[in-house]
């Protein structure tokens, strides 16, 4: 059917290179009018310069694009946009302290006046079944409720191609359905769709058509319900998958839980944010406590609270029946208690520093990386080596900086940086966010052997199958409490649902089912 269609968008052997790596070689494909094309590879294959290159963020070093059978090289996203390309990013560009109208109109070229405005803003989301408060300030927005600004500021532009990056990254199950017939009815308008994304089973439920890079190529196409799931994953890696698995439970020898939060109440210092509010779990040797949710109900100040960086009262958090509640992040890795949080550029990583000086600033203490005082740079730079070599980390070497690697690429640095780091107790935020399948499995599969050899490990995911997989303990966090932790084996969706009662979206859940 989609062959019937007339071409949108055609890319012709485009290649674009940077120092030390050919980011895109020779790269041809086509859009159909309304199609809904997925593009596909792990991290660092290529796919966010070739998307750039697209919207006029990047310029292609050799090749060409036509765009309607028309030459098209857009030198700024001002250009692309005016011909009909739309792109809606993986981290979102709002200011938290202005309304929905507000973050809208500052995506404009020409905005009306707000009162027009907001008016076109509700024609739009009810429309496209995109429920939105044009006054409602985007600090008191979840993660799906931001999606949609960004979504609905692209439709104003009546885009013949929007361009999706990772977009169900922060959505619970029901905005990703909402999401999806949004697309559907897009592409049934003759909207082209150009998505990327690495959940394969949302690929397999939407896309028409997929080409897959790998290292910069093209090296497939496939039409996306004819795969399964682990075919295509195979195909973007060019080998055989393992899925994770989990060694023999070992019962470790304990007197107090590794772990334990004891009605943990901390105010968030988040604009925004979610105050923690009674929060009691205790994590013992070998076990990972899995803890679900919807973005905005309390996550990132948990990862604080329990990292050191929000101190709390001493014995709200133990560590080996000892209070750490006022101990800092540094302290608590001394005793072998190492954090990695969701923000992987800015939090987790400092951008402009390099692998090696990033390996640094957190494994300093438990590699052993001074040496009276002064750093020791060759200590550091073997052990951001071995980091990168062991997660498999697509990068020239340890010097480049850390916002020079592609999103998933700095994601296996920083989680390998902390595993490798011999820890008793590991708290992980989103830990395969925005991560292609063999990456994400062999991230899920180094938790796993930490918790093998006796680590007690929490992971903080909105990754339902994630938990699931990895888990041993279930519970939810939901506006800054959590529910009491329950075995995983034997939990069905319909419970993790009731357990998920409470979060943001409800009044969607219902209307979806």
């Amino acid at each position: 059917m989609s062959a019937e269609k007339p071409v949108l968008l055609s890319v012709e052997g485009v290649t674009k290179g940077y120092p030390g790596v050919v980011a895109n070689a020779d790269v041809s494909f086509q859009i159909r009018q309304g199609e809904v094309h997925a593009l596909l590879g792990e991290n660092g294959a290529g796919k966010s310069t070739l998307v750039k290159m697209i919207y006029g963020l990047v310029k292609p070093d050799q090749g060409r694009m036509t765009w309607r059978g028309a030459a098209y090289a857009p030198p700024e996203p001002r250009v692309a946009r005016a011909s009909g390309v739309a792109m809606v990013f993986q981290h979102f560009s709002l200011f938290e302290a202005l309304n929905v109208a507000e973050n809208v109109a500052l995506g404009m070229e020409n905005p009306p006046p707000m009162g027009a405005l907001a008016a076109k803003i509700r024609a739009v989301s009810d429309a496209y079944g995109l429920p939105l408060d044009p006054s409602r300030m985007v600090g008191d927005l979840s993660a799906g409720e931001r999606q949609r600004v960004e979504i609905i500021r692209c439709l104003l532009q009546d885009p013949k191609l929007l361009i999706m990056d990772e977009p169900t990254s922060v959505l619970t199950p029901q905005e990703v359905e909402i999401l999806f017939r949004t697309l559907r009815q897009l592409s049934a308008e003759g909207t082209a769709i150009l998505y990327i994304s690495h959940k394969l089973e949302e690929i397999r439920a939407l896309c028409d058509e997929a080409t897959i890079l790998r290292r910069g190529r093209v090296v497939g196409t496939c039409t996306p319900r004819d795969r399964t799931a682990r075919e295509m994953a195979e195909m973007m890696v060019g080998a055989v998958l393992t899925p994770p698995e989990k060694g023999a439970k070992t019962e470790w020898p304990q007197t107090h839980p590794a772990l334990e939060a004891a009605n943990l109440t901390v105010n968030s210092p988040i604009p925004f944010g979610t105050s923690l509010k009674g929060i009691s779990f205790a994590v013992a040797r070998g076990e990972v406590l899995g803890i679900a949710g919807v973005a905005g109900n309390g996550q990132d100040e948990l990862l604080l609270a329990l990292s050191g960086e929000i101190k709390s009262d001493e014995g709200m958090v133990k560590a080996t029946g000892v209070g750490v509640g006022r101990l800092g992040p540094n302290d608590r890795r001394r005793i072998g208690f190492v954090a990695a949080p969701e923000d992987r550029l800015g939090h987790a990583a400092a951008p402009d520093m390099s692998l090696v000086e990033n390996a640094f600033l957190t494994g300093a203490i438990r590699k052993g990386l001074t040496n009276r005082g002064f750093i020791d740079w060759a200590a550091a730079r073997e052990f951001a080596d071995r980091v990168i070599k062991a997660y498999d980390v697509r990068t020239p070497g340890s010097h480049v900086a850390a916002r020079a690697l592609s999103g998933g690429n700095l994601q296996k640095f920083v989680i390998g940086r902390e595993l490798s780091q011999s820890p008793d107790v590991i708290v992980i935020n989103q830990p395969t966010w925005g991560v292609d399948a063999a990456a994400a499995a062999a991230i899920r599969q180094a938790i796993l052997d930490r918790a093998s050899e006796g680590a007690a490990v929490v992971v903080i995911s909105q990754d339902l199958d994630e938990l699931l997989e990895i888990s041993d303990n279930f519970a939810v966090l939901n506006e800054g409490r959590l529910t009491p932790p329950r075995p995983v084996q034997g939990l069905t969706m319909d419970q993790i649902g009731l357990m998920m009662g409470g979060a943001h979206g409800m009044e969607e859940v219902h209307h979806v089912s």
